[in-house]
């Protein structure tokens, strides 16, 4: 299993908006991509020294093989569409490979 995690930390004035978008619209799209098998959305409770709120968004991808098919075919029009928050937020990506679950 491989966890594609993304922190974002968005401004504190568009966070109510932009939480409602990821929980109905963008996660939503993930999953039905059908690169991923679910995700956990969390928010990170230690302030920022840059401000705003941080949250991670994990989502567990069977191989590594549908997350390159993540990137090839969906990673570019599903990035896009958070434009309306451009300037607002910054993203971090990471790739993470589970070793163990207990």
């Amino acid at each position: 299993m491989i966890i594609y995690n993304v922190t974002i930390n968005i401004e504190t004035s568009i966070e109510q908006e932009w939480l409602a978008w990821m929980q109905q619209e963008h996660i939503p799209d993930m999953i039905a991509t059908g690169k991923f098998v679910k995700a956990l959305m969390t928010k990170v409770l230690i302030e920022e020294d840059m401000g705003g709120v941080t949250y991670s968004v994990q989502y567990g991808c069977p191989s590594k093989e549908h997350l390159q098919s993540y990137y090839d075919e969906d990673a570019e029009r599903l990035r896009g569409e958070s434009n309306r928050f451009a300037g607002k937020f910054v993203a971090f990506r990471t790739e993470l490979e589970v070793i163990s679950q207990h």
